[in-house]
């Protein structure tokens, strides 16, 4: 077993330096600088500005400098926002994003896995074509429609909840609820077939045969193994929330790490969109790996070989 995590951390690093490089070369290949939209800037203080922000050497000498930057934890200065560093950035906002993308978390999983169950439980009846009616509906709708419009019923109208902000709880709510909503479906259709699956298999006769209640039955045997395939769509879905927060945060104004990509990307704002990137990469590859330890605990007959 120590050997198979061995090769999946070198593969973890692997998967971050192939990331960082094709970044890299991808951002310093296209055409213009960061200053290339600045007003009649002249030549001169163009160039000082590049040597400024060491982006006047060869391809490979900054490469070799902004991976001895990394090595020592430094993303780099920010080109557009002066004097603040990308590390600064992204220790301002991440924990905004992160606050964001763990509510929709939860919210999906616990709600996903709560209808997803009910309705195999309820096969073929009312509430089993209610819940997946609701998912399809769901999966239907994007994000940048449910989002004004929970903002315009709960905030506009029935005044309960803001509309935009952050600052306390509340303002949670709604950006929450829009971030999860399509993921609850996923979950929801994901589990109702996995759970109707083990349902039918021969340990859960076996376990009523002996006497279990539905009740012990679900809770002992058949939830552990019919989470697995959530299981593994937890990795990649925490990576999506982060990721997918970048419409969510520009709709009701949150200042995480949605507006920082974006402007990056529109700024050509090198070190910050690398930084991003390396960021949402970083999590998702470890995500990835918390599942395959989860794999084990929910599921015995599940072998780690070296």
């Amino acid at each position: 077993m120590g050997l198979y995590f061995l090769r999946r951390f070198l593969g973890l690093f692997l998967v971050l330096w192939c990331t960082i490089t094709l970044t890299f070369f991808l951002v310093r290949l296209a055409p213009g600088t960061p200053f290339s939209r600045e007003r009649k800037i002249p030549p001169a203080i163009e160039k000082q500005l590049l040597a400024r922000y060491k982006l006047d050497g060869t391809l490979w000498e900054q490469y070799r400098g902004y991976l001895g930057g990394l090595c020592k934890g430094d993303l780099g200065p920010s080109v557009k926002y002066r004097d603040r560093s990308v590390n600064e950035l992204v220790a301002d906002a991440l924990p905004v994003s992160a606050m964001l993308g763990l509510s929709a978390f939860l919210l999906a999983t616990s709600l996903g896995i709560w209808l997803g169950s009910l309705a195999a439980l309820r096969q073929h009846q009312w509430m089993d074509t209610f819940a997946m009616l609701g998912a399809l509906v769901l999966i239907s709708v994007p994000s940048f429609v449910i989002g004004p419009m929970l903002a315009l019923v709960f905030g506009l109208w029935l005044r309960w909840l803001p509309v935009g902000g952050w600052g306390s709880w509340s303002c949670l709510i709604l950006p929450a609820l829009t971030l999860a909503g399509p993921y609850v479906a996923y979950i929801a259709r994901l589990m109702r077939s996995s759970l109707l699956e083990v349902l039918h298999q021969d340990f859960i006769r076996t376990a009523r045969a002996k006497g279990l209640s539905d009740a012990a039955v679900l809770t002992r045997h058949a939830l552990k193994v019919a989470l697995l395939p959530v299981v593994s769509f937890l990795g990649p879905l925490a990576a999506n929330l982060l990721t997918g927060s970048i419409v969510v945060e520009s709709i009701f104004g949150i200042p995480g790490m949605g507006g920082y990509f974006v402007n990056s990307i529109l700024n050509r704002d090198v070190f910050l969109l690398s930084g991003v990137v390396i960021v949402y990469c970083t999590l998702l590859v470890v995500l990835n790996l918390c599942v395959d330890l989860l794999y084990g605990w929910l599921d015995r007959r599940i072998q780690i070989y070296e």
